[in-house]
């Protein structure tokens, strides 16, 4: 049932929204150039690798890697860029990743290999299940590029603060998970991006 519901919602959404594809699409090539979409080697189910993919919020940086870890520095947002992530629409292009079966709309939100080698261990349950573009410790941690802005050490406080609290998020939906728990993520996500200061946490 999750999977034929992945597929009908990610191709519905692909079809309503493709004018709005286009127009980002198109206003990041003016704006920004090329690329438009920012690819990224994520660890999926059962540790298999996926090219997750995402609209381009950041100007390119000369030597930098596809792991390379930006969080919390927004010098290199773009100014539509910033609009992207605080509507989540640069997330938009993950819909295509759901539809060929390499993420779910509700899941644990998949890591680069360096962030699963900090908790091997620990993603080893987690990634007993499909990746998806939503779940409780992205509702949780909507503002996260806020708080890594304000930490002395964002990659420092990323690895032992934010990481393992979303891994008890991840594992806990993992043992909870049910199509109506889904369901009631989905709208509260919904919720987030409209009413964003009720879903914000604040930074110990």
């Amino acid at each position: 049932m999750k999977r034929i519901f992945d597929i009908i919602i990610s191709l519905v959404v692909l079809v309503l929204f493709s004018p709005l594809f286009m127009l980002i699409m198109l206003s990041l090539l003016i704006f920004d150039g090329r690329p438009v979409l920012f690819s990224q080697r994520r660890v999926g189910i059962n540790g298999s690798d996926f090219m997750l993919n995402k609209f381009r919020t950041m100007r390119l940086k000369q030597g930098s890697s596809n792991d390379t870890f930006d969080a919390g520095d927004q010098s290199r947002i773009t100014k539509s860029g910033f609009f992207l992530r605080k509507t989540k629409l640069d997330e938009l292009p993950q819909l295509w990743n759901v539809l060929i079966g390499d993420m779910s709309i509700v899941g644990p939100r998949p890591e680069v290999q360096k962030w699963v080698d900090a908790y091997p261990d620990r993603w080893a349950k987690v990634l007993m299940i499909k990746p998806g573009i939503t779940d409780p410790a992205s509702i949780y941690y909507r503002n996260e590029e806020e708080l890594l802005a304000k930490a002395a050490d964002p990659e420092a406080y990323y690895r032992d603060h934010i990481l393992p609290h979303k891994l008890d998020l991840y594992e806990e939906y993992v043992m909870t998970r049910s199509f109506c728990g889904d369901i009631y993520l989905i709208l509260k996500t919904i919720l987030s991006i409209i009413f964003p200061k009720n879903y914000s946490c604040h930074q110990d």
